[in-house]
């Protein structure tokens, strides 16, 4: 049977080659033609193409079959979906060092912390959980005071019983998970958006009601893949800048 044939690819060996097989992989499978076979060559064909091992080619497959790209049927092989989505979300990888950088440089004031139950739109990070522990913080400007954002993090019970807060107003969540609870963090997913500021982030940011603000959203993986924490922060849209840099090699 004819098999789908991907793009080659020069290898980066800065980036995790699992990440940079996936990417390339959906690249060719979102920009392939309609009469294109779906059926992709075996998991040693694929690694041979790209020049990685089994396991990181198994690695990279199982990235695009979280995604919906491709299924993997047993004894038949591996198919393209044919109703994989022909655009995907921009992915970015980068360090948690990156994260913790990014997050410092801020005076940061703890406004309270509790049980609370598991916001509705973030019930799938917490599958089998019915009650966090709420951190809310608020960021301001160093030597201005000028409020930059605000910031609530979910955490599940058994990582905030390790949680001591007044961590929270030296280090950002990130180091503390890290370096003083001990949280082995394999990854964490970032999505930016627009959005407008509701009366609370309007009152604690001193914006005027329905401005314009950046909605970022954390989700804090440990290595065993379980969800460990949860952040949404609300930036001042006249105070933060996302800015990537990429490399060609």
């Amino acid at each position: 049977m004819t098999t789908f044939a991907p793009d080659s690819l020069a290898l980066n060996r800065k980036l995790p080659l699992w990440y940079q097989v996936s990417q390339s992989l959906r690249a060719s499978i979102l920009g392939r033609s309609p009469q294109d076979p779906l059926r992709l060559p075996t998991e040693d064909r694929l690694a041979e193409h790209y020049g990685v091992s089994v396991l990181t080619m198994r690695q990279a497959l199982k990235e695009l079959e979280a995604e919906g790209l491709i299924s993997r049927h047993r004894r038949r092989g591996t198919f393209i979906e044919p109703s994989a989505r022909r655009t995907s979300p921009v992915r970015l990888l980068g360090s948690v060092d990156a994260i913790v950088a990014q997050q410092s440089g801020e005076r940061t004031t703890l406004l309270g912390y509790g049980p609370a139950p598991v916001p509705t739109g973030l019930a799938e990070y917490f599958p089998g959980v019915e009650e966090t522990v709420r951190y809310r913080r608020l960021r301001c400007a160093e030597g201005s005071g000028e409020p930059t954002n605000w910031a609530e993090n979910y955490l599940r019970p058994d990582i905030a019983a390790r949680l001591d807060p007044a961590d929270l107003a030296r280090w950002p969540m990130t180091k503390v998970l890290r370096d003083a609870v001990g949280v082995r963090i394999s990854r964490i997913t970032d999505t930016v958006e627009a959005r407008l500021a509701d009366p609370e982030t309007a009152r604690l940011l001193e914006v005027p009601l329905l401005s314009p603000i950046l909605h970022y959203t954390g989700v804090t993986y440990d290595e065993d893949g379980a969800v460990v924490d949860v952040v949404l922060i609300h930036y001042r849209g006249d105070r933060f800048s996302f800015t990537v840099t990429m490399e060609a090699r």
